[in-house]
């Protein structure tokens, strides 16, 4: 079970490879996902993290395989969700003094779970460190709605290893654990999904957060993630990238989202398509059928875009489902600097379009004027209108 990472510092988290979703249903697994925890072994032992409760006593009993667990001096919990401290119930049975290091959030998060107010807590803030012997420390940094308010990193001096929970993370499965040995189309891929379907919302934080990082002027080897492969090879590569995607990114890019009952909406939202590659041939041009594409890789494509179109049709004076649930969360990622457009078709009221741009607007999108509203199946002289929609959009 246990992993070296470096000297004394191994990885006892778990691989992944079968889930196939997270946050509940709300978030695709594609590529399998890790639960990293992590534990290090100086004058005293240190258990960074655990893993999430179906595999509570297999954690457990694979620690117990390498350590003595009363050998434990103390847990550090970066973040109390159930993925990180699902484990540590069934951990505590066995050793239920050890001092359990964490914020005030997570003292409150991990009591509201799990109900058990007596364990050891010591509660830390950013710049507060604990010896770990051989002339090492742990130090504590707080990471406050990265992506819940009781998030911390914790870094270990002269290993210049940066344990930095969710922050740099990606829900892909790679055995071998290093950013180096993976394939890195899709570890990329993965890394730019987890941000923008969980972090972008935190993005003015994720900027303050990693100017202060760098104000600390800590020396970083690696990087340890909560999720996915560990950064060895050039760690800050990840810390840089955050820092682009965290100021408004986008990139020369176009998504047409839409959702269609008899393939009305589809007609338009192809037709789309066309004239903006017609009128910007450089500009990449995505489109989706939101009923039948995973939302979070829709997501991710909305992320990279500087404007998108969405198309419904009117259906009880409203548009399609699906097309709302995604509409809500587009409104909960708050997307910053990018254009939108609507289009649809209708049969007899028409209040589709309305409805998109109303939900667009809250969702923090700046609507274009020009929109397309079709009466009924789409005549050619329709999909010739989508061209006033292409112009809006490529300007």
């Amino acid at each position: 079970m246990k992993r070296m990472v470096k000297n004394n510092v191994s990885w006892v988290g778990r691989i992944d490879w079968e889930l196939k979703t997270f946050h509940g249903d709300d978030y695709s697994i594609n590529h399998g996902s890790s639960q990293n925890a992590y534990l290090i072994q100086e004058e005293k032992t240190v258990l960074i993290d655990t893993i999430w409760m179906p595999y509570d006593k297999e954690f457990r009993d694979n620690l117990e395989r390498e350590i003595d667990l009363a050998s434990i001096d103390f847990i550090v919990m970066n973040h109390g969700e159930v993925d990180h401290s699902g484990a540590l119930p069934f951990l505590m049975e066995k050793i239920p003094q050890t001092p359990i290091y964490c914020t005030a959030n997570g003292v409150k998060s991990l009591v509201g779970q799990y109900h058990h107010p007596e364990w050891n807590f010591k509660v830390v803030k950013t710049g507060d460190s604990v010896d770990i012997g051989n002339g090492k420390s742990l130090v504590f940094v707080e990471m406050r709605m990265l992506h819940w308010p009781d998030s911390m990193a914790t870094y270990l001096t002269k290993d210049n290893i940066l344990f930095s929970n969710d922050a740099f993370g990606q829900h892909f499965g790679i055995e071998e654990l290093f950013n180096d040995k993976a394939d890195q189309c899709l570890l990329w891929e993965e890394a730019m999904k987890y941000y923008a379907n969980i972090l972008t919302p935190f993005s003015p934080l994720v900027k303050r957060k990693i100017e202060e990082i760098v104000a600390l002027n800590l020396p970083i080897d690696i990087i340890a993630p909560s999720h996915g492969a560990i950064w060895r090879d050039n760690p800050l590569q990840i810390v840089q990238s955050y820092a682009t995607w965290a100021d408004n990114y986008q990139e020369d890019q176009i998504t047409i989202i839409y959702d269609t009952m008899w393939n009305g909406t589809k007609k338009l939202a192809h037709a789309l398509a066309k004239e903006i590659q017609l009128l910007s041939p450089e500009t990449k041009v995505k489109v989706f059928n939101i009923s039948q594409t995973d939302k979070n890789d829709i997501m991710t494509q909305v992320f990279k875009s500087k404007a998108i179109a969405v198309g419904s049709p009117t259906v009880g004076k409203s548009i399609l489902s699906a097309m709302g649930g995604f509409l809500h969360f587009l409104t909960e990622l708050q997307f910053k600097n990018k254009k939108a457009a609507v289009f649809g078709c209708y049969g007899w009221s028409g209040e589709g379009n309305e409805v998109l741009g109303k939900e667009l607007n809250k969702a923090g999108f700046s609507m274009v004027e020009a929109s397309v509203k079709c009466n009924w199946n789409p005549t050619e002289e329709n999909l010739g209108e989508m061209k006033v929609i292409a112009e809006a959009l490529c300007k």
